[in-house]
């Protein structure tokens, strides 16, 4: 055989090799693994949260009923205190007076109906007896009259002022806690001034606002044909206080205001949330939680998606190919899962696993859970 037979030969012993190595390299390559699955509809729970004020179910302003200086104050912040208990006395001399002298006219207005009546006494037998006339008889009597309605008028005055005088002492007029204590002993006050605040809290409301839409939303999603049957249908919500404690006792929404405010476009509502052991006070701040309920809805795993810019996405299945699809969703309470509105749906597969290594269109071998 001549040297360029040989070389022939050679070239395609080479080629051959090279082809099938070639070829057992392309036969042993596989596809990477991923897990997936298969997107069903169910029921899921929804919560949507809301800020809220806390105030007292009787949240009083004490004002002083006249004018005067503080005398004694008989209460400190925070004291527990009962319907009548005195808060506070104040020493007003003008009442103290307006008592002397209603006391001083009772007296004269005794002394003038005893002379009126004694005078009646003393004519009517010599009118009987025809010393003096019926006619000066009469002037006697009416005489009488009027002392009579005099004293009764001095006792008026003097009632009126004892009542005066009595709002000296402060009181309280619901049971509560009494909050931050404005003034000291020694000031003068009127009944422009607020010496305090008395709250009763043995039930505590809480006060928040929905705009216009939500508010649509969450009377839609209520059994009822009104607004008053719908509210006994609404769900009992739950309390979160500023420091991020769950409150233990569950709320009730009582009432939504009738006119949505045109400055904010929101309707006001108000929830009450039983207070026994006086864990909650008026002032106080928080997030109330109201749950909605949806049926026939898809709900995915967090980890089966991922966010780019402001859009969540997952994986779809499509043959044997991964794509990306952008979803609408909403996330649940546990913060795990996602409820989808739109972009998958029931029946579709989804990767549930290992997303940072895909890419659109990327071809993968599912292992469906």
């Amino acid at each position: 055989m001549d040297m360029k037979s040989l070389y022939v030969a050679g070239a395609a012993t080479l080629l051959f090799v090279s082809c099938g190595r070639q070829q057992n390299s392309t036969n042993n390559t596989q596809l990477p693994k991923y897990p997936a699955m298969v997107v069903t509809a169910g029921t899921a729970e929804l919560t949507t949260n809301y800020p809220v004020t806390l105030r007292g179910r009787e949240d009083i302003e004490i004002r002083p009923r006249i004018d005067g200086f503080i005398e004694q104050i008989y209460i400190d912040e925070g004291s527990a205190v009962k319907q009548g208990q005195v808060l506070f006395k104040i020493n007003s001399p003008q009442a103290e007076q307006a008592v002397t002298t209603a006391m001083a006219a009772v007296t004269a207005a005794d002394a003038q109906l005893a002379t009126a009546t004694l005078n009646v006494e003393r004519m009517k037998p010599l009118a009987e007896q025809g010393i003096i006339s019926n006619v000066q008889l009469q002037s006697y009597q009416n005489a009488e009259s009027a002392a009579k309605a005099a004293h009764a008028q001095a006792k008026a005055q003097l009632t009126n002022a004892e009542a005066t005088l009595s709002w000296a002492s402060v009181k309280s007029p619901v049971d509560g806690y009494v909050g931050a204590v404005a003034y000291r002993k020694g000031s003068l006050v009127n009944n422009q001034n607020v010496l305090t605040t008395v709250a009763n809290t043995t039930s505590v409301f809480a006060f928040f606002s929905l705009n216009e839409k939500a508010l649509t939303q969450f009377l839609g999603g209520l059994e009822g044909k009104n607004q008053i049957e719908k509210l006994k249908h609404a769900p009992e919500i739950t309390l979160t206080l500023a420091d991020g404690t769950v409150y233990p006792y569950k709320g009730k929404i009582e009432t939504i205001a009738g006119v949505v405010n045109t400055a904010t476009g929101s309707a006001n509502f108000r929830a009450e949330f039983p207070n026994e052991e006086r864990l909650l006070r008026s002032g106080a701040s928080g997030t109330i939680s109201i749950p909605r309920y949806m049926d026939k809805v898809v709900v995915i795993p967090q980890k089966a998606t991922f966010a780019r810019q402001d859009k969540i996405i997952a994986y779809k299945v499509q043959g044997d190919s991964v794509v990306q699809k952008v979803i609408t969703v909403l996330p649940t309470p546990d913060a795990r899962s996602y409820v989808v509105i739109d972009g998958i749906g029931e029946g579709d597969r989804i990767v549930t696993d290992g997303l940072a290594s895909l890419s659109h269109g990327k071809k993968v071998e599912i292992e469906t859970l």
